[in-house]
């Protein structure tokens, strides 16, 4: 019988590069390039902080002053998060 061996997994470079956020994605998370895995920590942190969970569904974030630009409306699925933070990356 053949043997497998396992490798250790390598970090996807384009998921470490940093990137610059937008004004309106720097207003939550600061104005320095960061990677992507980062920005959703930083988001969530964030949510975390100002108690922005829906309390009936907690898959659901509730947007404050700050993140209603971010997100165009006033609730997002944690889903949808992560393709809407995207969108003000570069």
């Amino acid at each position: 019988m053949a043997t497998t061996q396992k490798t250790a997994r390598k970090p996807n470079a384009a998921f470490m590069k940093p990137l610059t956020p937008s004004a309106t994605l720097a207003a939550v998370i600061g104005s320095e390039p960061v990677p992507r895995t980062e920005v959703t920590k930083k988001i969530w942190d964030y949510i975390k902080k100002h108690d922005l969970q829906d309390p009936k569904n907690r898959r659901n974030i509730n947007a404050d002053d700050k993140l209603r630009p971010l997100f165009g409306k006033d609730q997002v699925s944690m889903f949808e998060l992560t393709k809407l933070v995207s969108a003000h990356l570069k």
